[in-house]
């Protein structure tokens, strides 16, 4: 049986066969519904609640993740007790090491995996797009991590997380709507509506400017009410430039970039730079990429940044899977060279074993 790859985020579990140049076959919602008794009720009345596993990168729920992975693995893959196969992850930066031990522990103890892999979602990304070195900016649900990576191996020591990301701007998407259609009772699944009209501005110029110019739009949400869509879309966008904007004393995406790259080796910046590539969900609003090559450009870096263009064997939305794809590919590499951590090895030396296997 082939290996099976799991990419677990905040937001969305992609998960399947290893397949280097196709999408992951199963994405889903990293979440849980499980029947609770209501305390506060009569009879012990059940109610239903919904429990993230993942949050901002790293497992915080680990029942609930076993619970989520035993319905993807033997459900939707397809294992069968008794006759698992070997599986890879991708990690975060900076996932501590008992994250680390508790996963592979749970996946030789309560999945009797019959091999186990974990590698680094930046070396992954870089991998999709047939890098060993180059720059990750990883715009995920719950965090940015920004990640220099020279010949397969992430440079810790200048790489950089943010802890904002999507759901920050679903936050402040919503703010803004609330502020300008103060008699519209705004529920959270209406601010999905981010992914529709989120966009950035050319530059900052222009966004000064938007409010004269941009044409206000209706929209009818489900329950019928209707709002009206102005400057909120781009304000968003214009977070990730401008960090202020969500109260944060920090600075933007770019400069981040190039004063990460800064603290690597001089010999590699050329190569780091001219090889940044933009991940995860948020990276694809529409704008984002423009702007961000533009701001680049315009950097006080000696080398400018530059975008690295997918191969176009790559499926469509890579900037969404490139951990997953990279790691298919590893995987095709890692298990048939037995370089993943085995029953064997696990039994003997136990869940610290990932360190030495897994780097």
């Amino acid at each position: 049986m082939e290996a099976v790859v799991v990419d677990a985020g905040s937001k969305l579990l992609k998960a399947g066969i290893a397949a280097p140049d196709q999408a992951p076959p199963l994405v889903m919602p990293s979440k849980m519904k499980l029947d609770v008794e209501d305390q506060e009720l009569a009879d012990g009345a059940v109610v239903e609640e919904v429990v993230h596993p993942v949050v901002r990168g790293f497992v915080k729920d680990w029942d609930a993740m076993e619970d989520l992975l035993n319905y993807v693995l033997y459900r939707d893959i397809g294992w069968e007790i008794g006759d698992e196969g070997q599986i890879l992850f991708t990690e975060p930066l900076f996932t501590p090491k008992t994250l680390r031990e508790q996963l592979v522990q749970l996946m030789f103890e309560k999945f009797n995996v019959s091999g186990f892999y974990a590698s680094e979602q930046a070396v992954l990304s870089l991998y999709a797009v047939g890098r060993i070195s180059g720059c990750t900016v990883d715009i995920g649900h719950g965090k940015i991590d920004i990640a220099p990576v020279c010949e397969g191996a992430v440079q810790h020591i200048a790489s950089k997380r943010l802890e904002i990301g999507g759901v920050d701007l679903t936050n402040l998407f919503a703010q803004e709507l609330k502020k300008s259609n103060p008699s519209v009772n705004l529920d959270v699944a209406d601010v999905e509506l981010k992914e529709q009209y989120a966009c950035c501005t050319e530059d900052y110029l222009t966004f000064e400017g938007i409010e004269s110019s941009c044409q206000p739009e209706k929209h009818t949400l489900p329950d019928g009410q209707v709002i009206t869509i102005e400057k909120e879309g781009y304000i968003v966008g214009e977070a990730l430039f401008q960090p202020r904007i969500l109260g944060l004393e920090d600075y933007g995406i770019v400069h981040q970039l190039v004063t990460s790259v800064s603290n690597v080796s001089s010999e590699y910046h050329r190569q780091l730079l001219e090889n940044t590539m933009l991940c995860g969900g948020t990276s694809s609003m529409t704008g984002f990429e423009d702007r961000f090559q533009r701001e680049a450009n315009l950097s006080a870096s000696a080398i400018c940044p530059s975008l690295v263009k997918p191969p176009e064997y790559m499926p469509e939305n890579l900037a969404r899977y490139s951990a997953w794809l990279g790691g298919a590919i590893l995987a095709k590499v890692v298990f048939p060279q037995n370089q993943h951590v085995t029953k064997g090895e696990y039994d003997e030396t136990g869940p610290s074993i990932v360190h030495k296997k897994c780097f």
